[in-house]
């Protein structure tokens, strides 16, 4: 190690954040280890709550993850409301009191929270990003028919499926065509179709669509057409949790810029969700997927710890709904055309891959077909070597 530290500071109890405290013990770090989180659970998997978790197939202790040594001080609702970055201090507040909690060292993992429609949370607008969360909406279907859901990413069409396949109606309100900035155009469409058969209804709209106000529950369109159901759904993207940081210094208005290694300034570093980078070509993107938050929580730890950071990892994710399992890797070109490996889309069953304008290979996937990570990964990225730790 070239920088010694004696304790560190987790602000963030998810995956990015466990997965940074349990890399620090797994590298040798014998320090202090806090992780502060403003849940009332220790971490879980959230890839559930859209599926399992909402058709009653799974519970808070199925979809728990495995606890950090017991050397690690874990904090639950326990929320991050300042951080003092000259005086190395992150004041915390649980129960209504406040503490003050010094770092040596400091990992940011806040992640985001979702965005809702109405201006004023009201109780028939349902969001599915935490578990209280999606044992709420699950509490709110056991009485209803009809479901709105507003969003085309792959929270709205997952959540479609689950709510669809318990015999609900549902209905998708969309801007852009569903998942195609996610899965382009030829592989987006396979999943509509699919979920057009087996009965859910598409509304295209333009920007701009409104909660319904008073006792109705749905949504008004910008052209003044009004779809009604019993439960609302929200799946319209998300905010960072940033605002704890005003006055630090570091940046409170957006995701926060790191490196490929998650450093934000010396001594602090972050992961997850709540983060952001810049591409060779200017642009800062996100990469707000589990698989990526896992990697990054590792990353960001041996970052703060001084060690070299692996290679930059393809990105990975997935995605359950209306009987299709697919595997992502890589960026997906939204209006090329991938080439079928094996099978092919009218099948539902393929290994595609999409190439550049280059010819260079940039993301494949599989649909309904098993094929270990590093395969597919190389498939996108032929020089990818796997990182282990």
């Amino acid at each position: 190690m070239t920088r010694v530290l004696d304790s560190v500071v987790v602000v963030g109890g998810c995956v990015a954040g466990v997965s940074a405290a349990d890399t620090l013990r797994t590298e040798g770090f014998e320090g202090a280890i806090t992780v502060v989180g403003d849940e009332p659970h220790t971490a879980y998997s959230r890839p559930a709550l859209s599926k399992g978790v909402l058709r009653g197939e799974q519970d808070s202790v199925s979809v728990r993850l495995p606890r950090l040594d017991s050397s690690v001080e874990v904090r639950t609702s326990t929320r991050a409301v300042a951080l003092d970055t000259d005086r190395r201090i992150v004041t915390v507040e649980h129960d209504g009191r406040r503490e003050a909690v010094a770092f040596g060292g400091l990992v940011i993992a806040t992640g985001v929270r979702a965005r809702r429609l109405a201006a004023v949370e009201r109780p028939d607008e349902f969001v599915v990003r935490d578990l209280d969360h999606s044992v709420a909406l699950a509490a709110a279907l056991r009485g209803a028919s009809s479901v709105v859901i507003v969003g085309g990413g792959f929270l709205a069409l997952e959540l479609a499926s689950s709510i669809r396949g318990m015999g609900l109606a549902v209905t998708v309100v969309h801007t852009l065509p569903p998942l195609s900035r996610h899965l382009g155009a030829e592989l987006a469409c396979l999943v509509v179709d699919t979920a057009r058969a087996v009965g859910v209804r598409f509304v295209a709209t333009s920007p701009g669509a409104r909660a319904l106000e008073g006792d109705a529950c749905g949504v008004r369109l910008p052209n003044g057409a009004v779809v009604t159901s019993d439960v609302l759904v929200s799946a319209i993207g998300d905010q960072p949790n940033v605002e704890w940081l005003a006055g630090s210094g570091l940046s409170c208005n957006g995701p926060l810029e790191v490196t490929a290694d998650g450093i934000v300034r010396p001594g602090i570093v972050a992961a997850g969700d709540v983060t952001s980078t810049r591409t060779a070509s200017g642009s800062v993107e996100r990469t707000p997927h589990w698989h990526s938050a896992i990697v990054q929580g590792r990353v960001a730890a041996r970052a703060l710890l001084g060690l070299a950071a692996p290679a930059t990892p393809t990105p990975y994710f997935w995605t359950e709904c209306f009987g299709m399992d697919i595997k992502v890797t890589g960026r997906i070109p939204r209006w090329v055309e991938p080439t079928a490996l094996e099978g092919s889309l009218q099948q539902r069953e393929a290994v595609l891959q999409w190439r550049g304008p280059d010819g260079v290979p940039v993301a494949a996937a599989t649909v309904n077909r098993r094929m270990p990570l590093v395969k597919l990964s190389r498939l996108a990225r032929p020089e990818f070597t796997e990182v282990t730790r």
